[in-house]
């Protein structure tokens, strides 16, 4: 099977698997997903979900955040971890948003990746479902998938990132990021993997990740 004919099996698979693409994070409008995706580092979405309608109660908008102590916005994130940090920048960008976007998300690369907190990841998130803008956010479910599949090196997020660009249609970007994210969480996870429901991975995947499977599972 050549490269293309992998990419197209991928496509036609989670296409077929996920017709219609549920966002992960629950929010109702860009400001409410950058905030729930900049709190989903080292977290699960099932956890930020419970938090975000805690802290948007209070606080849903820039102008309201910023009444908060950074102190007050991190006892409320504290379940999703690293909440020193996170609330820190919650309030930063939420600040930056009022002096500097008239209290609106920015709907740029540039502009987002300005923010405190921001990272390339996240903006590429926000540009892709918030804003329809075409974007291939890496996180560690397409990073592995990626690998296992055998169309990328697996060396690092931005080669990741860099591949899947190169290799799907741009027109895809947006829902074959959520589509491979859902598809390793409930085909193709990091433990517990179980290669006879693993369809893609078992019929394209590199060999030599699926020799220490095999291998995994005799010993």
């Amino acid at each position: 099977m050549t490269k293309q004919e992998k990419v197209k099996f991928v496509i036609n698979t989670l296409y077929k698997l996920y017709p219609e693409i549920p966002i992960p994070l629950d929010h109702k409008d860009p400001y409410t997903l950058l905030v729930a995706v900049l709190l989903s580092a080292q977290c699960t979405d099932v956890r930020v979900n419970k938090i975000t309608p805690i802290l948007f109660e209070v606080a849903d908008n820039p102008y309201e955040m910023i009444k908060l102590s950074v102190d007050e916005i991190k006892q409320i994130i504290k379940p999703c971890g690293l909440s020193p940090m996170k609330s820190k920048g919650i309030y930063g960008l939420s600040k930056i948003l009022i002096e500097k976007h008239n209290g609106k998300v920015p709907q740029s690369f540039d502009a987002l990746e300005e923010l405190p907190a921001v990272g390339h990841k996240t903006a590429s998130v926000v540009m892709s479902q918030a804003f329809g803008v075409p974007a291939f956010p890496v996180d560690t479910h397409i990073h592995r998938l990626m690998y296992r599949w055998n169309l990328s090196n697996g060396k690092n997020v931005i080669q990741t990132e860099k591949d899947a660009k190169r290799l799907f249609p741009k027109d895809l970007w947006n829902d074959l990021h959520l589509q491979i994210i859902w598809y390793g969480r409930e085909y193709s996870p990091a433990r517990g993997w179980d290669l006879e429901k693993d369809i893609i991975t078992k019929t394209i995947g590199r060999q030599s990740v699926l020799n220490d499977y095999y291998k995994t599972k005799k010993s």
